[in-house]
This record gives structure tokens, C-alpha cells and sequence, in this order.
């Protein structure tokens, strides 16, 4: 089995795992994460009703001197004041499948630190 094929296994059950872990938590909303190389977006959803409530993304951060890291943090910042202006204080976090470290981890911390609850 190639490399490129055990790195995708791995990822989707990384996905599984935390999909099934939400599932058992389905009267909360969900606070979805996407990286990629260059940019970092996160959504709070409702999965019953099937729509997007609060959205955000570093490309909504106008400070270009930042970090990757550093916009993650502010992304985190951005959706928890949005999502509490909403009244939506209690989540659960869907880190896609990414591993929870680096921005990932940057971003739930400040997200938390604002005062969501996951």
C-alpha cells in the first residue's frame, strides 16, 4: 500500500471517530473546522435543520502581518463573539479529521477563552 493511500486511511478514520462521538451529542450544534495550507474557516451548524448559523474565516481578518497560527486565534475569537451575539453558547467541536494541535488547537482555545462552550 502506498504512503499517500495509509495517510487517507487514516485521515478518514479519524473522521469517523469524531463524527460518531458527535452523533451521541446531537441536541448541540456543531462548530466545523477547515484548514488548509493558506487559510482557516469555521461554521457553526445546525444539523437538524441543515443550515449554517455563524461563519467565519481568516480571510475576514484584515491584519495581513499575522501568522497562520495567529489568524486561527483571531477566527476563534471572531466566531465565538458572533455565535454569543446569537445566544449560541454550548457546541460541540468537529475538528474534520485534523489532528488537535497547532491551529486547530489555537483556534478552540480562543474560541473557548471568548466563552463557547465545548
Amino acid at each position: 500500500m502506498k504512503q499517500v493511500d495509509i495517510i487517507k486511511i487514516r485521515k478518514i478514520r479519524r473522521i469517523r471517530r469524531t463524527r460518531k462521538q458527535i452523533a451521541q451529542r446531537s441536541e448541540r450544534l456543531r462548530l466545523s473546522v477547515f484548514r488548509s495550507n493558506n487559510h482557516f474557516y469555521a461554521q457553526i451548524i445546525d444539523d437538524v435543520k441543515d443550515i449554517t448559523l455563524v461563519a467565519t474565516g481568516n480571510k475576514d481578518i484584515k491584519d495581513e502581518k499575522l501568522t497562520k497560527m495567529q489568524k486561527a486565534e483571531e477566527a476563534g475569537r471572531v466566531i465565538a463573539k458572533k455565535a454569543l451575539a446569537k445566544k449560541i453558547k454550548n457546541v460541540v467541536f468537529d475538528k474534520g479529521g485534523y489532528r488537535y494541535h497547532g491551529r486547530v488547537k489555537a483556534f478552540a482555545d480562543a474560541a473557548r477563552k471568548e466563552g463557547l462552550d465545548f
